[in-house]
């Protein structure tokens, strides 16, 4: 028997436990930093294994060791743990979902209960494969991949454990099942942070003489930013500016005294994206200033990811493990204009992270992330859990670092 054939049994012989296991995490989702009884549940599983497992400090996060015994490198595979404040739809886009959040407002619309479900079960199939491999995998349960709040105790937890490889992977809604996008470089952008208050004195309505509007040195702020951006930042560069939300006042007649902005910036050039960043602050100052108002700046406007960066070694390597299992399985796609903390692990090692489809527009399994009515075809789990344990021992089999 082959090794692919081996991997496929494996996972064959698996599905009841895939299914489940994700159908479970899916209907128990917990917001970011609040994993508590998902990690717990994963721990569990992990242990079960026979992984040992390691608790990041001040943090939901952990991680589970499978060690060979056997000298040779060490990967890392990751998932994200936290799901989003999403009230999940019943429904797709054509039909009714076999599971549903059982969280109210709560819901897993970004596919993270299929990452688990992939970490989680590489690691059962290869402890039953460990012949195959040498060396150490550690699966990495990182907590708050929505904020970002997970990333920093993670990095600090694994900087001393000799990671050679970090592997991770995204489901994605606009591929279909048994396709995979493996992007060389700049695959995922940075993002930045928006977010500031223009501060005015409030006032009666039928004076606005005697009130300084806020509301009006915000639109000026906005339409300058828009000025600002074709002419200050590098056209080879290209920063997103994406403003979500504007608020100040309540009623027809009453001049607010304050008025908040927010939203984010993405970038593929971590030096233009601070520009980027810094050419806010300027304009949102001085344009207020010029409106006889003032700002302050909050905590989240700030770079909040850097871009993701695949190595190309790495993701050469994934291209090779994947041809090996499927059939014409890789769709070219653009890098992503979203944003996703695993840019950290490659401040540890070489790191690789890749899509794989979940699309199944006749059954309604299409709608775009983080909607309502966001649902995947869990086919596409198990063509992504056998690439990773694919991948896993490619990468493993040469003992030698």
């Amino acid at each position: 028997m082959t090794l692919v054939e081996k991997i496929k049994g494996e996972i064959k012989l698996n599905k009841y436990d895939i299914v489940n296991i994700r159908r479970y995490l899916h209907e128990n989702p917990e917001l970011s930093s609040m994993e508590f009884e998902t990690s717990q549940y994963l721990k569990e599983k992990c242990e079960e294994f026979g992984f040992v497992v390691e608790d990041v400090p001040g943090s939901t996060g952990f991680t589970a060791l499978l060690d060979t015994g056997r000298p040779g490198k060490t990967l890392g595979i990751r998932t994200d743990l936290d799901a989003l404040a999403i009230e999940e739809d019943p429904y797709n886009l054509k039909e009714k979902k076999k599971v549903v959040s059982k969280n109210p407002g709560v819901s897993h619309a970004c596919g993270h209960d299929s990452h688990m479900t992939i970490a989680l079960m590489a690691g059962k199939i290869l402890k039953d494969l460990a012949d195959e491999i040498d060396g150490k995998i550690y699966f990495i349960f990182e907590e708050a991949e929505e904020t970002g709040a997970g990333i920093g105790p993670m990095l600090d937890h694994l900087k001393d454990k000799g990671l050679d490889g970090v592997y991770g992977n995204h489901q994605s809604p606009s591929l279909d099942v048994g396709k995979f996008s493996i992007i060389e470089g700049p695959a995922y952008a940075g993002c930045a942070g928006v977010d500031f208050d223009v501060i005015g004195k409030g006032g009666h309505g039928s004076r606005p003489d005697k009130a300084v509007n806020p509301l009006i040195a915000t639109a000026h702020i906005i339409t300058a930013l828009n000025s600002a951006w074709n002419n200050q930042l590098d056209l080879e560069k290209p920063v997103s500016l994406g403003i979500g939300a504007i608020n100040g006042g309540q009623a027809a007649n009453v001049i607010c005294d304050r008025a908040n902005v927010k939203g984010t910036l993405r970038f593929f050039d971590l030096e233009e994206g601070k520009k980027a960043l810094d050419l806010v602050k300027n304009v949102a100052d001085l344009t207020a200033k010029t409106h006889g108002c003032s700002v302050v700046f909050n905590d989240y406007t700030r770079i909040v990811a850097e871009p993701v960066i695949n190595d190309e070694n790495l993701a050469k390597q994934v291209k090779a493990s994947l041809d090996s299992l499927f059939e014409n399985p890789i769709v070219d796609s653009p890098k992503l204009w979203i944003s996703e903390s695993f840019y950290g692990y490659s401040k540890l090692c070489p790191s690789i992270f890749i899509n794989f489809g979940t699309r199944n527009e006749e059954k309604g399994q299409a709608s775009d992330l983080h909607t309502g009515k966001f649902d995947l075809d869990e086919r596409g789990i198990d063509c992504g859990l056998g690439l990773a344990i694919k991948f896993a021992i490619d990468f493993l089999k040469e003992s030698d670092k």
